[in-house]
This record gives structure tokens, sequence and C-alpha cells, in this order.
């Protein structure tokens, strides 16, 4: 596999290279879906201050229950969207990352060959 010194030294910096940017790529998609978990955070709990305003100033039991309910229904297509929205920057995460590392596995594949 390895003629000399030098195609050794190529292969640990090429591995070195991987490492770097598979490194990276994680880092950046963390972050991404770190910030998504905030916003929705922030937005889950201005929706919920504001559910509850609307139930104080509720004139009736039936008035507060429409409240909820709505609260309930648009609660649950909110987090559907975001359960889907996480997903796909979960699978874009796990393909991002495994990028470099499926090159450098041909590169090596292709090397012994």
């Amino acid at each position: 596999m390895f003629k000399n010194i030098e195609d050794f030294q190529k292969f640990g910096k090429d591995q070195l290279d991987v490492a770097t940017e598979t490194a990276t790529t994680l880092s950046k998609s963390v972050q991404a879906i770190a910030a998504e978990a905030t916003d929705y955070s922030k937005k889950s709990l201005e929706t919920s201050s504001a559910l509850i305003e609307k139930l104080l100033g509720a004139k009736s039991l039936d008035t507060a229950i429409q409240i909820q309910s709505e609260y309930a229904k648009s609660s649950y297509e909110t987090f559907v969207a975001q359960a889907t929205k996480f997903g796909e920057l979960y699978t874009n995460l796990a393909k991002e990352a495994f990028k470099p590392v499926e090159t450098a596995v041909a590169k090596a594949q292709a090397a012994v060959k």
C-alpha cells in the first residue's frame, strides 16, 4: 500500500484533513440545530404567554375552552412542523458528516487496487 515514507505521510495528512472537515461540518450542523431549538423554544414561550393572557380575559367557560382548543390545535401543528424540520436537519447532518469519510474510503480502496 505504501511504497515509501512520502506515501505514508500523504495518507496521514489526508486522514487529518478528513477528520478536520468532518468536525467542521458537525460543528456547523449542531449550531444550526441549536439555533432552531432556541427559536422554537422562544416562540413556544411567547404563544404560551399569549394563551394565558387570552384565558385570563375570557368572559365565560365556553370561551376559555374554545381558546384552549385553538391553542392545542395550533401547538400540535407547530410541533409537527418543527419535528419535521429537526428531522431534516439531523438527516443533513448525517449526510454531510459522512461525505468526507466516504471520499477517504473510496480513495483508500482505489489505492489498494
